[in-house]
């Protein structure tokens, strides 16, 4: 990642608001229950978001990038 304050300001943004979407998710899933209908249901009417997105944000390692983005933050 660049140098630029405004960059890893979005990434910082972007990682918060992924954490809220699962946090969400996990929230409302169970095994009996589709990710489309948590997404559908759940989801979508508080973050707009597709269902490819969806799965973008599942694969992330969100904590790990927070954790080394706040690192580098207080170096």
């Amino acid at each position: 990642m660049a140098n630029d304050p405004r960059a890893k300001g979005v990434q910082l943004s972007k990682l918060k608001r992924y954490k809220l979407i699962l946090d969400l998710y996990k929230k409302h899933k169970t095994e009996d229950i589709p990710d489309t209908v948590i997404l559908r249901k759940y989801i979508c009417p508080v973050y707009p978001i597709s269902r490819t997105t969806l799965y973008t944000i599942l694969t992330t390692p969100v904590n790990k990038l927070l954790a080394e983005l706040q690192d580098s933050e207080n170096k």
